[in-house]
């Protein structure tokens, strides 16, 4: 068990006027504790109180937990487990819950009178993940040389006749010989108008001459999770020139991505940041486009709760890392995306990504 990591959660608690949280999402445990597994419908997960070592709740059928937790409550599948949480709980305290409790547990639970309230209070554990401690913020930049590295490999799969599909489903392999363990997401790779989809997903779709081609990858490394996103035009045999408006669009969502790199700092809010993006494509006349949020936060997991976007009024914080990718996407014309990841830092931010930004145009 992470004392610290735990301490962090228990102090947020505290703030929010709690004594006690059961939390059952897989990775914020394996975060608190080491231990991961993935429960499918079984029960499984933490409960912190103050004053008390965590406990932790565990199917017989999981994978010892001894070594990351000495307080462990173990039950069969034909157990109930709701009656085993409820004799642990505070009866007379608010019980923070899990967003990740389902239904079927959480329902029982509430009528167990296990807790005197129930409330959400994920955000007490999100807020403490949110920052990444030195370890975290190491991995994570092991994670995104690999991508960088991952991106040169992309760029040299692009050929006349190549398909969508046929790079995506070969990334893993060269993702491995790097020394990553998988993907951190489906990876997508779009060609010409697909790239107008921010989600396309990879298929047969052959990659012709003066066309856009966007790679958004990442991969996961000793846990961690890499993410970025970089648009090239492919000239081909027939070396066609990018048209007009889709160097501007390129130039246009660079400089998005760098004017709100340029201001990142700790008292900067996360919609100020979006807001600098979004000026920049606005001015061009090509804000309604602009479909999505400016960016996500990362770790663990791809997407970490706290958004990039422009209702999200909170000053960022030193050790926050997350993904600054303004894009203009213009149905059946063009789409582009650029997108790092970084490390806010006590004076400023860490880019994460090295790989060049600048308009490239591919043979």
């Amino acid at each position: 068990m992470n004392d610290a990591r735990v301490a962090r959660v228990m102090t947020n608690l505290e703030a929010r006027g709690l004594k006690q949280m059961f939390i059952c999402d897989p990775m914020s445990i394996k975060w608190l504790s080491g231990y991961y597994t993935m429960p499918m419908e079984r029960f499984f997960g933490l409960l912190l109180v103050a004053g008390e070592n965590p406990l932790m709740f565990c199917n017989r059928l999981f994978p010892d937990a001894s070594d990351a937790c000495n307080n462990i409550v173990l039950f069969d599948d034909t157990d109930n487990p709701i009656p085993l949480l409820a004799q642990h709980c505070l009866h007379d305290q608010t019980l923070g819950i899990d967003k990740e409790l389902v239904a079927k547990w959480l329902l029982p639970l509430m009528d167990s009178k296990a807790a005197a309230n129930y409330v959400l209070a994920s955000s007490a554990v999100d807020d403490a993940r949110s920052i990444k401690d030195e370890a975290e913020k190491q991995a994570m930049r092991v994670a995104s040389t690999t991508n960088d590295k991952a991106m040169e490999w992309l760029r040299s799969q692009v050929k006349a006749g190549v398909t969508e599909l046929s790079i995506a489903e070969r990334l893993l392999g060269e993702y491995r010989r790097l020394g990553a363990q998988d993907h951190s997401f489906d990876p997508i790779v779009s060609f010409g108008a697909n790239a107008a989809d921010p989600h396309h997903e990879p298929d047969n779709t052959v990659l012709q001459d003066g066309q856009i081609v966007l790679f958004d990858v990442g991969c996961k490394q000793d846990d961690y999770c890499s993410d970025m996103t970089r648009t090239f035009w492919f000239a081909g045999e027939k070396n066609i020139e990018p048209d007009d408006l889709s160097y501007r669009v390129y130039e246009t969502v660079r400089k998005a991505n760098e004017a709100a790199e340029a201001i990142v700092r700790p008292g900067v809010t996360f919609a100020e940041i979006d807001k600098a993006a979004r000026d920049v494509i606005a001015a061009q006349g090509w804000g309604e486009y602009f479909t999505h949020r400016l960016g996500h936060q990362i770790g663990l997991v791809d997407h970490e709760p706290g958004d990039v976007s422009s209702t999200h009024d909170e000053p960022v914080q030193a050790g926050q890392i997350f993904s600054i990718e303004p894009g203009i996407y213009i149905p059946g014309k063009v789409g582009v995306r650029i997108e790092d990841l970084l490390i806010v830092t006590k004076d400023g931010c860490e880019i994460l990504n090295s790989y060049p930004k600048e308009f490239t145009i591919l043979h």
